[in-house]
């Protein structure tokens, strides 16, 4: 039976402790790899091990042409061999493209080995001290202004009545936008987490009101950014 592998890849790429070894032992069980960034991913696998040939693989790009990557999974599978799926940063499936390829495996009565990784999600929740019991993560938020702001005050209202955190994130180059919708819209006691480089050297994670927010407002342009919210 073939057996599809999730590999997550480290959030910075300094963070290398961040990937436990044994992942590189399930690639090399691989004949295959569908990968979100294939020249990404091989610096990745050969920073991990070097003396990995990443020539001997059989490369996949996961990208929109979705029915052709659908395919080639299916025809690996019918081979009967092992496919490793690699995130670009991250945990696959989670904020990710890979999950179609991981269902269509999931269709087929493949074995799906999920290996431990970093999750900026997951470790931005962690580090808040927001209800990690009730929790939802929505993705990118509107770029339009409007709906930016009719999304926040949903996510907000939403919040507050069922005690839930929301999670979020943003383009890093629109990072300084997205705060200041969120100081505008919500409310001053409104919670807003604030997870900065994740497991990077510069990494910060800090939750304050909006109120205490807008006194120290930080600089976020152009770095990897995720924001959580507790009404």
């Amino acid at each position: 039976m073939t057996t599809v592998y999730l590999v997550p890849c480290f959030l910075a790429e300094e963070a290398k402790e961040t990937i436990p070894f044994y992942i590189i032992d399930a690639v090399k069980q691989c004949q295959v790899i569908f990968a979100e960034n294939e020249r990404t991913t091989r610096r990745f696998l050969k920073s991990m091990d070097n003396s990995i040939n990443i020539d001997d693989y059989e490369w996949h790009t996961i990208h929109k042409a979705e029915t052709e990557q659908i395919n080639n999974l299916k025809t690996a599978i019918k081979q009967g061999k092992n496919i490793a799926i690699v995130s670009e940063a991250g945990c696959p499936g989670i904020a990710d493209p890979g999950q179609t390829l991981i269902a269509t495996a999931q269709e087929l009565n493949c074995r799906i080995k999920p290996l431990v990784g970093p999750s900026s999600i997951l470790l931005a929740l962690m580090a808040s001290g927001m209800n990690g019991q009730q929790f939802e993560f929505v993705g990118y938020l509107p770029i339009d202004h409007a709906e930016r702001v009719k999304k926040i005050k949903s996510l907000e209202t939403d919040s507050l009545k069922n005690n839930s955190t929301k999670i979020f994130i943003e383009t890093p180059y629109r990072n300084n936008q997205m705060l200041e919708s969120l100081l505008q819209c919500c409310q001053e006691q409104t919670k807003i987490c604030i997870g900065i480089n994740i497991t990077g050297k510069e990494e910060k994670i800090e939750t304050k009101t909006v109120a205490q927010w807008k006194k120290t407002i930080p600089e976020l342009h152009k770095i990897p950014v995720i924001f959580l919210i507790q009404a």
